[in-house]
C-alpha cells in the first residue's frame, strides 16, 4: 500500500500529505502544542536488546535531546512528554536529569517496579532525586508480561495504588488481549489517573476492529482514563500504513473517549520504523482529527496532555 490514495497530496514527493499548520515551523502565537509520547536512547549507556529486531534497523542509533529538538522545533511543538524506555530505574533517573537541561522536555513517565516492597521509597527517591520535579507518571512494559492478567494481579493493584497515592500517573502499554486485566485495574484503582498508550496497540495491519473496538470502549467508560493517538503507523508496518486504513481505529478513539480526553503522541522514534519524518506523524494525525472544531484540536494537540501531566506545575525554562 501506498499512502498516495488521500486528496490533498502533493505531487512528486511521495504522496506525503500537505504541510499542516504548525507542521512546518514554530507558531507565533496559539494553544500550545505538546507531543505526548517519545523517546529518547544512547546506545552506549545501556543495551538495547529489543532494537536488534530487523525490522528496527532503521532507529538502531542514537537519538539524543538535540536532535529531538529539532524535529518537534521544526514542528511547532513546544513541550513534550519523554517516556521509558526500558526497565530500569537509572534510565529513568538520567531521563529526570535530562528534562531539568532541555527546556523542551515538560515531563517525564518512567519505570518503577510496581510489585517491589519498597516502591513508595522508590517514587520518594525518584521526587528527590535531580530532576524529580519533572517526574509525571511511572510505566511498565506490560505488553512484554507473559500473563495477559498480570495488571489485574493484587501486588500490581496495591502498586498502582502506591503509584496513586504519589499523585502520579499510570501509562498502561498494553495490547488489546491485555486489555481485559487493564479494565479490571482502572475499576479497582478509581483514584488513579490512567493514560493508555497507543491505543492499546489496534489491529491495524489486519484491519480487524474487534475485539479491540468494544474493549477499548468499555475502557473508556471509566472517567480517569485517557488515550494516546499515537503509533498507529507501526502497527500498520513499515511502509505499510495508508490514512483510509488508520481513520477507523482514530475514529473509534475519539468517539469513545472524546477529544477532551485524546492526547496526540509522535511516538518518536520508533515512529520512523514507518514514517518518514516526524512531520509526517504529526501531518497524519492532523489529518486524522480534521473534523474536530477548534477547543476539541487544542485539546488533542496540547490541553489534554498538560491536564493529565500536570504540565502547568513544570513551567518551561
Amino acid at each position: 500500500m501506498t499512502r498516495g490514495e488521500e486528496p490533498a497530496r502533493r505531487a512528486g514527493d511521495g504522496g506525503l500529505p500537505e504541510p499542516v499548520a504548525g507542521a512546518g515551523e514554530v507558531p507565533a502565537a496559539g494553544p500550545l502544542r505538546v507531543d505526548a509520547h517519545h523517546h529518547l536512547w544512547e546506545l552506549s549507556r545501556r543495551p538495547h536488546g529489543w532494537l536488534d529486531a530487523p525490522e528496527l534497523a532503521a532507529v538502531r542509533r542514537d537519538f539524543t535531546p538535540t536532535e529531538l529538538a529539532e524535529a518537534a522545533g521544526a514542528a511547532g511543538i513546544g513541550r513534550t512528554v519523554l517516556v521509558q524506555v526500558l526497565a530500569d530505574a537509572t534510565e529513568t533517573r538520567e531521563f529526570l536529569a535530562t528534562a531539568e537541561d532541555q527546556a523542551l522536555i515538560g515531563a517525564v513517565v518512567g519505570w518503577a517496579d510496581l510489585t517491589a516492597p519498597g516502591l513508595a521509597g522508590e517514587l520518594h527517591a525518584l521526587r528527590e532525586s535531580r530532576g524529580g520535579r519533572y517526574l509525571a507518571g511511572i510505566r511498565h512494559l506490560v505488553q512484554g508480561e507473559p500473563d495477559p492478567a498480570w495488571l489485574a494481579r493484587p501486588e500490581v493493584v496495591a502498586g498502582l495504588r502506591t503509584v496513586a497515592a504519589h499523585g502520579l500517573a499510570y501509562d498502561l502499554l498494553v495490547r488489546p488481549h491485555q486489555l481485559p486485566a487493564a479494565i479490571a485495574a482502572v475499576r479497582a484503582v478509581p483514584e488513579l489517573t490512567f493514560v493508555l498508550d497507543h491505543a492499546a496497540k489496534p489491529p491495524v495491519a489486519s484491519g480487524a476492529l474487534e475485539p479491540w473496538a468494544s474493549l477499548t470502549a468499555e475502557l473508556a467508560a471509566e472517567s480517569n482514563v485517557s488515550c494516546k493517538l499515537s503509533g498507529l503507523v507501526t502497527e500498520a508496518g513499515p511502509g505499510a500504513w495508508t490514512v483510509t486504513g488508520l481513520r477507523p481505529y482514530a475514529r473509534a478513539v475519539l468517539d469513545t473517549f472524546g477529544p477532551a480526553r485524546v492526547m496526540f503522541g509522535s511516538d518518536w522514534p520508533v515512529c520512523l520504523t514507518a514514517a518518514g519524518s516526524y512531520g509526517e506523524v504529526l501531518a497524519l494525525a492532523e489529518e486524522l482529527t480534521a473534523g474536530l472544531s477548534a477547543p476539541e484540536h487544542a485539546a488533542v494537540f496540547g490541553g489534554t496532555a498538560a491536564r493529565v501531566y500536570r504540565l502547568d506545575e513544570r513551567p518551561g525554562r
